[in-house]
């Protein structure tokens, strides 16, 4: 078993387990030095427990010490050496776990031992710490107590994340423990597996067989064997997963109640949560069971120093004694003590001599009782630290409330009148991570939480990723406005955990930062200044990460879609080169960093981000419904996922994170489902409008991006595309009307084409009833309405980014375009469609083929002066006009940077495919026109032709029927990769083996190359050469065997010996290729068709988006007279300086109340979403049932309560029938008495009087 972390010394913790010399020089043991005689032993032994032999010679010899010494004291007569028992230990027999221990002296540092157990042995840092008090030696425990140990302690501690320290030895209560952990190990998810720690302390001269662990160089594991597992003895529990064994140097002593109570106090002032990240400090209690008196003192001590404990009352010993004396001196007063002079309060005589009553009634044995009565007045006078629990008569149920109710109690004392007195139920229920504690008893509507109350415990549960409690402080006065500072979200991105992959993109880009700040190293000086940058990270981990760190994160993982996040907050949106970015970054971050008190711009996205950042599931979740634009930010955290899952190297982070980004699309396509369904044009708005919130993108593009094939599906997403695909013409125009119309313009005049009118399209949108109330349009209360190609090429121009010409029907206020001369709008409307220009292009890249193929057979003249042909000219200008719409797309399309529409161009595959064949159009058309090369021209544009064909591909993408066969044919050429690999080896196999085999020597290369990869090749096809394989069989090829002939190239002789091995070769060949790998092919062919069959229509309408985009923003003209349309844009764009409205592809921008509108409609929508989910869910089987099961709890609790109610009357009753006895004695008795005389007789008895009227 290996450990890795860092540990107590730095370095030193950082070394293999099997080199841990660190660990003897910095911890260690004690010995006995003096012996001192034991008068009990005759001098046998030493007071130390040990014998006489087993101490050293300085020891026995030291004689002056040994006649003045009385007592042996361990500080004294014990002295220091390295410890020679540490590592890891295994139970022979018991478990396959092991377990860390180590043997220390009593005196050793509480911190040392704490950062090793937590840094080096990897325990789970603590979110309370149980420590059990008594209840050692082998006195049975009561049943109930088991009870309350195993279905109260530890499943509360599994809940909490604690840690139980005991003696852990296989005897009273430790063994209890240890039994209970087990149990609830076994039947604990894996995930909870390592949330309770049992620790045991025990005294290192009481444990049996100790010597098997002692190892000076430590033990790797150490072999502990126990004799008897079914008896109580003093060997080490095999259920603990820690043994710190303390030494004093005696044996057969209990002394490590000094050590054990130094580590409480020291963790009890430790931080919880990652990084020491939580609100409060780890609570730690002590738990009293049974006990004996000498405890007392123990008790004492820790209750002064404010330590909180529970008794378990009944339990037996000090712990009953303790109950007796808080429960029936509750009423007692105290009273100044006159014995005192520094102003403390003392105990009253009365007071002192029930207590002492006490001490004799449960320690009757006890010879100095007075000392007993001081520690218990003492413990009395701090009583408030103490919560008495009655474990038989309660139940251990709800023992984690409890254990919440008794550090509630003992930290309302010990905290300032100032703060809140629910300040501390709080954290600790924030610590737990119980939210059911906290609804119950803290945000039930009694308490007024104010925001400063709800702050540390808000970072605490974020950092610590406890949903329910960021939502529960959200709807209970939370301002996530005041509390989401850039400052504080930096300090939540350095929270994030080692070894996560968000953890390392941070760290990578941090050091490129702070090498760039030190001073522009030299090449020579670069290794030196990462390494230096890396050393400043070490040295605090994430404390310098900031925000530009974040956004150079999310720059990489959402790639160009959109624009780099938190540029603004840092003064960097104007920076458009990384460099320049990189370097005014560090100079502001050296700087005093004013952004940090600023408020974020967008709290909830930003946590959004952060939280899928870190792949958690059920907090982003949250966010996401916090968050507005919600189709966008599931997309968006979709993205962010997918790209995160190509980094992660754990095969299950991996899982869950493409697990995680396949709900966000599928909350994407069903919340944008339930926009379509209520609003169709207004969804459609929602798909292309630009988003301030995300970087300025849309749901389309970030969809594309996210690669959401299934969001891209839905029947609103395809409609809209159909619609900018078909423009203003209705989308069941046949094609063949278009074709006609193509070849003959004129006929869009008529009513062969039937166009949408704009009064159509508006006729359903004004007979919708009005939503919010009369006098208003509904349309424009929500920005632009789209309905046309023509509206989102004319949005930016004729309405100035907010309105379009479809929304300009509001109601008293015309808003409308000059209406163009209707030969002029329908010529438009009909060559501007995307349709339009696809057909053109269709056509004429056939034509484009026809032309490059007659050039190819038939009018390819010899290179100059007699050649090229006119055909061929005009083949070059076409192909000049291909290559300028290349540039055009390439470089004067949209607004990023020329690196980024670079890249993009080249992730395209198509975009390769037009690359190659250009390139290899210039290199033949270069080729062909001198002599020497004309022949490799021609033969570099025939398979250029190829190239340019299978271009065709994707221009039938668009189809429906032909586009899904597509996709499944670019799956199943994966397959035929996979199978040529396998058909290559077979190849060369047979091929090498069959050339040797048939030619002892045959040095032409070309022969070589034919007979050992072609030849073979056509035997699959069935092309298999008899005559030449089988030398029984006449051939007719001259041949000869003279080696110099056939160096000079003469065809060699058949080697006739070896023959039979060829035919035998052969027939394994075709048997494994024609039988075995052919069929294994049809096969993998078979399961790719019917696993791609059944999602070919989601890849073809997620193809089909690419395809629009592109004819959308090409001109209308198709190659090669779209050097006009290049000509037009020229002039409009670089001479007349007219803005491109087509350089954004399908992107609206609203603001004001357009935008305001529309995003509360969105909002309105995935409210309604949300309450669907909920009341699905809530009609779910597993949700009645959990249900169910809090009424039966409620029950079970009031049930409780009720008996508690009969016990309570039951004790009522006794002290009533105690008080009308006593009366009645002291009426008979005065009766009796001739003191003096009563005026009137004693009353009588409702009995008796009920009785007499009876009568």
């Amino acid at each position: 078993m290996r450990d890795t972390g860092e540990g107590v010394d730095g370095d030193r913790l950082g070394k293999s387990e099997k080199d841990q010399s660190w660990i003897p020089r910095i911890i260690k043991k004690r010995v006995c030095t003096t012996f001192v005689e034991d008068s009990f032993s005759n001098g046998a032994l030493c007071q130390c427990g040990g014998e006489r032999d087993a101490h050293g010679s300085v020891a026995l010899g030291d004689f002056f010490s040994t006649a003045i010494v009385n007592h042996w004291d361990s500080a004294q007569h014990s002295s220091e050496y390295p410890t020679d028992a540490f590592g890891e230990l295994q139970f022979a027999g018991a478990s396959k776990r092991h377990s860390y221990f180590l043997r220390l002296s009593w005196d050793t540092t509480p911190s040392m031992v704490y950062t090793l157990m937590t840094a080096h042995w990897g325990l789970p840092s603590p979110n309370l710490v149980v420590s059990i008090v008594g209840g050692e030696g082998r006195t049975k425990v009561k049943t109930w107590v088991r009870e309350v140990l195993r279905q109260g302690l530890v499943k509360a501690s599994q809940s909490t994340g604690a840690w139980i320290l005991t003696a852990g030895l296989r005897e009273g209560v430790g063994r209890c423990v240890g039994e209970a952990v087990r149990d609830h190990a076994t039947a604990a998810s894996s995930v909870s597996l390592n949330k309770v720690v049992a620790l045991g302390i025990a005294p290192w001269g009481l444990v049996h067989n100790r010597q098997q662990l002692v190892n000076p160089q430590g033990s790797f594991p150490a072999k502990y064997y126990v004799q008897n597992m079914s008896r109580d003895s003093c060997c080490l529990d095999n259920n603990y997963q820690a043994f710190l064994l303390v030494d004093d140097g005696s044996v057969g002593r209990r002394g490590e109640t000094g050590f054990r109570a130094k580590l409480e106090d020291y963790i009890s002032h430790q931080r919880t949560g990652i990084w020491g990240s939580g609100s409060i400090d780890i609570p730690v209690l002590c738990m009293l069971i049974s006990g004996e008196a000498s405890m007392l003192e123990r008790v004492d001590l820790s209750l002064k120093k404010s330590m909180p404990w529970l008794v378990l009352a009944g339990s037996g010993g000090l712990a009953d004694f303790l109950s007796d004396m808080l429960d029936n001196l509750s009423s007692a007063t105290v009273v100044q003590s006159s014995g005192e002079g520094d102003g403390e309060a003392g105990p009253s005589v009365d007071l002192k001599d029930k207590v002492a009553e006490r001490v004799k009634k449960h320690f009757p044995s006890e010879a100095e009782s007075d000392k007993l009565v001081e520690r218990a007045l003492s413990i009395y006078q701090n009583r408030d630290f103490i919560t008495i629990y009655h474990g038989e008569q309660e139940g251990p149920n709800d023992f984690d409330t409890v254990l919440l109710k008794a550090l509630v109690g003992a930290s309302k004392h010990r905290s300032s009148a100032i703060a809140s007195p629910y300040n501390e139920e709080l954290n600790l229920a924030v610590t737990w991570n119980r939210v059911d504690i906290a609804k119950s008893e803290l945000f039930n509507g009694d308490i007024h939480w104010r925001y400063e109350d709800l702050e540390d415990s808000m970072t605490d549960a974020l950092i610590n990723d406890k949903p329910q409690f960021v939502r529960l402080f959200t709807e209970n006065g939370l301002n996530i406005l005041d509390y989401l500072t850039y400052g504080r979200l930096e300090s939540l991105y350095r929270s994030v955990a080692d070894g996560t992959v968000l953890y390392h993109l941070l760290q990578r880009r941090l050091v490129e930062r702070l090498g760039t700040a030190a001073c522009a190293p030299t090449s020579n000086q670069q290794d030196s200044a990462s390494k230096v940058a890396a050393e400043n990270i070490q040295c605090g981990p994430g404390r310098e990460i900031s925000l530009f760190e974040v956004a150079r994160v999310l720059e990489l993982l959402l790639g160009d879609i959109c624009q780099p996040f938190y540029y603004d907050a840092l003064g960097l949106e104007q920076i458009s080169s990384k460099r320049r970015a990189l370097r005014h970054a560090s100079k502001l971050l050296r700087g005093d960093c004013l952004y940090r008190e600023k408020r974020c711009l967008f709290p909830w996205a930003s946590l959004f981000i952060w939280a899928v950042l870190q792949n958690r599931s059920e907090m982003a979740t949250f966010f996401w419904e916090m968050t507005g634009e919600s189709v966008l930010s599931a997309l968006s955290g979709c993205k962010i996922l997918r790209e995160l899952s190509k980094l992660e190297v754990e095969a299950e982070n991996k899982l869950s994170m493409k697990e995680l980004a396949q709900r966000f699309e599928n909350l994407a396509h069903d919340m944008f489902s339930s926009c379509y369904r209520s609003n169709e044009s207004r969804s459609f708005t929602l798909l292309i409008r630009k988003s301030p919130v995300w970087g300025g993108t849309t749901c389309l593009q970030m969809g594309m991006g996210a690669d959401a094939r299934l969001f891209f599906s839905h029947d609103g997403v395809q409609s809209l595309l159909s619609q900018i695909w078909w423009g203003d013409m209705k989308r069941n125009t046949d094609v063949w009307k278009l074709l006609l119309t193509f070849f003959c313009p004129v006929l869009c005049y008529t009513n062969l084409i039937a166009f949408r009118k704009q009064e159509d399209q508006h006729q359903e949108e004004e007979e919708k009833p009005n939503e919010f109330g009369p006098g208003k349009d509904s349309d424009s209360l929500y920005g632009t309405t789209v309905f046309s190609f023509s509206d989102i090429k004319h949005i930016e121009a004729d309405a100035q980014g907010t309105l379009s010409p479809r929304s300009a029907n509001i109601k008293g206020v015309p808003h409308r375009r000059p209406k163009r001369p209707f030969i002029v709008s329908r010529w438009r409307e009909f060559w501007f469609a995307p349709v339009t220009a696809f057909l053109g292009n269709v056509l004429m890249y056939f034509l484009f083929l026809l032309l490059f193929a007659y050039v190819l057979l038939v009018d390819f003249k010899p290179a100059p002066p007699l050649g090229p042909a006119i055909t061929e000219y005009v083949l070059y200008f076409w192909v000049f006009t291909i290559v300028c719409e290349e540039i055009r797309e390439t470089f004067f399309l949209g607004a990023k940077t020329m690196r980024q529409r670079l890249r993009v161009y080249i992730q395209d595959v198509w975009n390769k495919c037009d690359l190659t064949a250009v390139v290899l159009f210039i290199i033949g058309v270069i080729c062909r026109m001198f002599q020497w090369s004309y022949a490799f021209g021609r033969d570099v544009l025939c398979v250029d032709y190829m190239v340019f064909t299978l271009r065709l591909i994707h221009i039938f993408a668009i189809h429906k029927q032909l586009g899904p066969k597509i996709i499944i044919v670019g799956k199943m050429m994966k397959d035929v990769f996979f199978f040529l690999f396998f058909l290559m080896v077979w190849l060369m196999a047979y091929g090498v083996a069959n050339q040797a085999l048939l030619y002892s020597y045959d040095p032409s290369l070309d022969r070589i190359f034919r007979r050992v990869f072609y030849r073979p090749y056509l035997h699959i096809f069935g092309q298999i050469p008899v005559e030449e394989m089988d030398v029984g069989k006449q051939w007719d090829m001259p041949c000869t065997d003279n080696v110099t002939l056939i160096e000079n190239g003469s065809e060699p002789c058949r080697t006739e010996s070896s023959n039979w091995l060829v035919v035998i070769l052969l027939i394994v060949y075709l048997l494994v290729t024609n039988i075995l790998l052919i069929n294994l092919l049809i096969a993998m062919f078979s399961y790719t068709f019917n696993e791609v069959q059944a999602n070919s229509d989601i890849y073809w309408k997620f193809q089909r988006y690419t395809l629009i985009v592109q004819y959308h923003s090409r001109p209308s003209l198709a190659p090669p007279f779209i050097i006009i349309s290049h000509i037009n844009l020229f002039i409009k764009r670089i001479i007349r300086k007219v803005p491109s409205v087509k350089i954004h592809h399908f992107v609206l921008q609203l603001r004001g109340k357009a935008a305001n509108k529309l995003m509360t409609w969105e909002t309105i929508q995935k409210e309604d979403f949300l309450t669907a989910q909920n009341t699905i869910q809530k009609s779910s089987d597993s949700e009645r049932l959990k249900r169910m099961s809090v009424k039966v709890d409620g029950v079970l609790k009031h049930m409780t309560e009720s008996r508690d109610f009969d016990h309570r009357l039951r004790a009522l009753e006794n002290e009533m029938e105690y008080c009308s006895n006593a009366l009645s004695w002291i009426v008979d008795t005065l009766a009796q008495g001739s003191t003096f005389k009563p005026p009137r007789p004693p009353p009588t008895s409702r009995d008796s009087f009920l009785s007499s009227n009876s009568t």
